[in-house]
């Protein structure tokens, strides 16, 4: 991402306006401290948002076309079954749309509120300035009457530059709030309630618990595309902070955690080393097996999920399954 100032608004397109909250170098400073943070504790750990550099992202679009990693396929299946629904009962005048990528499935509510003919305006929040800007000029072009507003930002710093107003629907599809452990859970879903007004809505892609072996199915497909993916976040260090991590001598590790009903990704040296990271004058000793833990994608139950949702000050108002029950999207409403 090129250093920028922060900017209000920028015309991007006809229709789309811009909005650039990260600063020069925050980026590069933000994953500086992760990685130093990350690596000198133990267990050793990177936050999975390092994941998704251009590479990373095109690995993960592949992932969810393979015949195992069912998510995808489930969530645009209730989307489109029921984004009529979530249309008439939400109203929503804005949409809002937390880690949008590329807003793909997004287009069913987009076309149910345009319907309905409520909404105004759509706001998008992704760390990507590229994707994000593609986005928004694809979904101003095809949907002229509406704002279109973009904001380059971090989905745990920059909640407040959202331009909210009216009566505002949040989506967050995809089952990303399953990457939040519990605590930072219940605080980012009590960050959204502070965002929206009394009679705001939240839409969340939760991925139910199921089979543990369909599960690790999808999260280590025999082709091998989520181990690469899961490596690539060594590949992103050694770019952008002169690392010599060697990928290919750490495996892909895929678990179920039954206790705390979620799946772990890690990965694991292959043998024991010392890692340089030339730009933080560190050196990082792996012994042999030792885990690097790079992400957890936590399951729900409907209980649950609606009991953090009500806690977080949410009302539950409706819950849709996908046919086989794998999947679900919770709409809830601020109390």
């Amino acid at each position: 991402m090129p250093d920028r100032l922060p900017v209000a608004e920028t015309a991007a397109a006809a229709g789309v306006h811009v909005s650039v909250q990260l600063a020069p170098g925050d980026r590069r400073e933000t994953l500086r401290r992760d990685v130093l943070e990350g690596l000198t504790r133990t267990p050793k750990t990177l936050p999975p948002k390092w994941l998704y550099d251009e590479r990373g992202s095109e690995l993960f679009a592949e992932i969810t076309r393979l015949p195992e990693y069912y998510l995808t396929r489930r969530e645009r299946g209730i989307l489109r079954e029921r984004a009529g629904e979530v249309a008439a009962r939400t109203q929503a005048q804005t949409l809002v749309e937390l880690g949008s990528g590329t807003s793909e499935k997004t287009r069913f509510l987009l076309d149910a509120l345009v319907a309905v003919g409520t909404l105004r305006r759509f706001v998008a929040i992704d760390v990507s300035e590229e994707t994000l800007r593609e986005s928004a000029a694809r979904i101003a072009s095809r949907y002229a009457a509406l704002d279109v507003q973009a904001v380059v930002g971090d989905l745990e710093r920059h909640l407040d530059r959202l331009p909210v107003g009216g009566r505002t629907l949040i989506a967050f599809l995809g089952s990303s709030i399953g990457n939040f452990p519990p605590a930072a859970r219940s605080a980012f879903l009590q960050g959204l309630r502070e965002l929206v007004a009394s009679g705001g809505w939240l839409l969340l892609g939760l991925d139910l618990v199921k089979d543990p072996g369909r599960l690790l199915a999808a999260y280590d497909d025999p082709g091998g595309v989520t181990a690469a993916f899961n490596r690539n976040v060594l590949e992103v260090v050694n770019r952008e902070l002169g690392a010599d991590f060697p990928p290919d001598r750490f495996a892909h590790v895929a678990r179920w955690d039954a206790e705390n009903e979620w799946m772990e990704l890690c990965l694991r040296s292959l043998d024991a080393r010392v890692v340089r990271i030339r730009d933080l004058r560190l050196e990082v000793e792996f012994a042999r097996g030792e885990e690097l833990h790079t992400e957890i994608s936590a399951k729900f139950r409907r209980g649950r999920a609606e009991a953090e949702l009500a806690r977080a000050g949410f009302d539950p108002a409706a819950w849709w399954t996908d046919a086989a029950g794998d999947f679900a999207l919770s709409l809830a409403r601020t109390a």
